[in-house]
């Protein structure tokens, strides 16, 4: 009798968690740009050293940004163009020249940006707050840090790398 009530116990505990996302959404369907962060979020070559951004108006959804791999760049206009909700897709993602000298740089600025202890968590996660962008020796910075300390430190440690020709700090404070 003990083993009866436990597994009715159980099975309603679980009918909850899984009952609970569902009605506090009531059922309605998730704004687009959720569903199109979303599945640019899924990619499985989306990494630190590229960035991609979207816009909507209506129902069509505008790319830009640079990736390191064409593959990347088609992958992302694949994906948001079988997203529910998306009528078209207009892609301005531009593909960054394959380079090892770049592939070098990317390298030493995630050690000097990431390497300093207070930064690091910002490249934890499946979706980085900071990411470095490398094209031809010119380094950019894109992204979110907690305050106006963070985003000075990484731009000083980005241009302390050796070889690089400039460093755009493009990060934003998060309010």
């Amino acid at each position: 009798m003990k083993n009866t009530i436990r597994r009715i116990a159980i099975t309603l505990a679980a009918v909850a968690f899984t009952a609970a996302p569902m009605l506090a959404n009531n059922g309605a369907p998730k704004p687009l740009a959720e569903r199109v962060r979303h599945e640019l979020a899924m990619l499985p070559y989306y990494s630190i050293f590229d960035d991609v951004t979207f816009r909507i108006e209506g129902t069509t959804v505008y790319l830009s940004g640079d990736v390191r791999q064409p593959v990347l760049k088609s992958d992302a206009e694949s994906a948001v163009k079988h997203t529910e909700g998306v009528t078209q897709v207009v892609d301005n993602i531009r593909v960054l020249p394959l380079s090892p000298f770049d592939n070098r740089i990317r390298m030493a600025e995630f050690r000097a940006v990431f390497g300093y202890s207070d930064l690091y968590r910002y490249a934890m996660g499946t979706s980085p707050s900071v990411r470095i962008i490398v094209d031809n020796g010119h380094v950019k910075l894109v992204g979110y840090v907690a305050n106006q300390g963070d985003k000075n430190m990484a731009g000083i440690r980005a241009n302390g790398v050796p070889g690089i020709f400039a460093v755009e700090n493009d990060l934003q404070v998060a309010n």
